[in-house]
């Protein structure tokens, strides 16, 4: 194999991750073309097909997915060594890939973002928000930011934030001809807003008297985005359940009424954690420094 050969693979590995030139595309900063002609060199090189292409989709074949097999290991230790490399810099660089649901950002690291980008200018960070369980290290990501009670067990986990609550809230113009439930229970009397996480309608967690329960909602609207769910709450659509820290202004100002509070359930809250397979680099842990530091001195 010659050296020019390794650009090549590894733009192999991430279009065959996106099963997209153009997804692939905007993650490496060229254009769609550019990755097809240097996937068509390397077939030619290689003289095998590792792609087969159409105008809708761009799935791996049979011998693609046993050379990508084969070369992500070393895309890997190559990925490891150039850390390593930065490590010795004053300052460290390059792009961290986090993943992350959106609660966590709004919640976690949007107070802080701003600090973080000044305190370390030569890290760029790309946040993937998506409310599903990745595979980090086949998905190319550095970290994922998530509840503790989601993490697997053979990852290295550190705790962001410390513990969170859940809050049960409505807008003032939906409850203005409506009485308010006394009890989770009445839930099902009343217009609801609820998410979908992943496959799965989430069902919403209540605490009372060392009783732990779930309650299965029905809801006047169903989504899979936070922002949405909000603003569909404010706007008196329904009842909302959400995190506290998400509608503390909301509450104190009056757009919000918070329902059920001595239901609301504390959890230990969220945690970023990483494979315990891999080297974590410079970059990763001076963010997780930052982003400890930061969060305790608001406690």
């Amino acid at each position: 194999m010659t050296p020019d050969l390794i650009p090549a693979i590894a733009v192999f590995a991430r279009v065959a991750h996106h099963a997209s030139f153009t997804r692939a595309a905007d993650e490496l900063g060229v254009s769609p073309s550019a990755l097809s002609q240097t996937i068509r060199t390397l077939e030619k090189r290689l003289g095998v097909r590792l792609l087969e292409r159409s105008t809708r989709r761009v799935s791996v074949t049979e011998i693609g997915q046993r050379f990508l097999q084969d070369a992500e290991p070393g895309l890997a230790t190559l990925t490891a060594a150039i850390e390593r490399v930065n490590e010795v810099r004053e300052l460290p660089t390059g792009l961290l890939r986090l993943n992350l649901p959106k609660v966590a950002y709004d919640v976690l690291l949007q107070p802080h973002l701003v600090a973080f980008m000044e305190a370390f200018p030569d890290i760029t960070l790309e946040l993937h928000c998506d409310n599903a369980l990745v595979d980090l290290v086949g998905s190319g990501f550095d970290a994922g930011i998530r509840l503790g009670e989601n993490l697997a067990p053979e990852v290295v986990a550190v705790p962001l934030g410390g513990r969170c609550r859940l809050a049960t809230v409505a807008a003032p113009s939906y409850l203005k001809r409506r009485t308010p439930p006394k009890t989770p229970e009445e839930l099902g009397q009343h217009r609801c807003v609820n998410v979908r996480i992943a496959n799965s309608v989430y069902r919403w967690e209540y605490s009372n008297k060392g009783r732990d329960f779930e309650v299965e909602i029905k809801g006047a609207v169903l989504t899979n985005d936070g922002d949405l769910l909000l603003n569909a709450v404010r706007s008196g659509a329904g009842i909302g359940c959400v995190f506290e820290a998400q509608v503390e202004d909301d509450i104190a100002n009056g757009r919000l009424v918070p329902l059920l509070k001595p239901w609301w359930p504390g959890f230990p809250g969220f945690y970023l954690y990483y494979s315990s397979r891999t080297h974590v680099p410079r970059k990763l842990r001076v963010f997780i420094d930052f982003m400890q530091q930061r969060l305790n001195a608001e406690k």
